[in-house]
């Protein structure tokens, strides 16, 4: 996973593919499979991301690919934890950006 996604209000599904570095397929078929994603959909059918979208993904994500668990075991644990991982997410993500900004500062002076 990329450490930084950039401060939009909306993103491309190929932003959050390349921010979470697996394919778009792969974010199509997570958001048939869990309820909890549900991004904006224009007329043409493009979605369109909100930071909490991508907050669920990172969260999905950590699931699947960094703790092993199967579909059904993540759904689970989803609905058993609402607002745990997205508290931890949210905080991960404002630590990278203090980071980033840290070693930018360093980097400079």
């Amino acid at each position: 996973m990329k450490n930084i996604l950039s401060d939009k209000k909306y993103y491309s599904i190929g932003e959050v593919a390349d921010f979470l570095e697996v394919n778009t397929s792969l974010i199509r078929f997570w958001e048939k499979e869990f309820i909890q994603i549900s991004p904006m959909k224009k007329k043409s059918g493009i979605r369109k991301f909100t930071k909490p979208d991508v907050e669920i993904l990172q969260v999905i994500y950590s699931l699947l690919k960094e703790k092993r668990m199967t579909i059904d075991g993540a759904k689970r644990y989803l609905d058993q934890n609402k607002n745990k991982d997205k508290i931890l997410i949210s905080i991960r993500n404002k630590l990278e950006k203090v980071k980033s900004e840290l070693l930018f500062l360093k980097n400079n002076i």
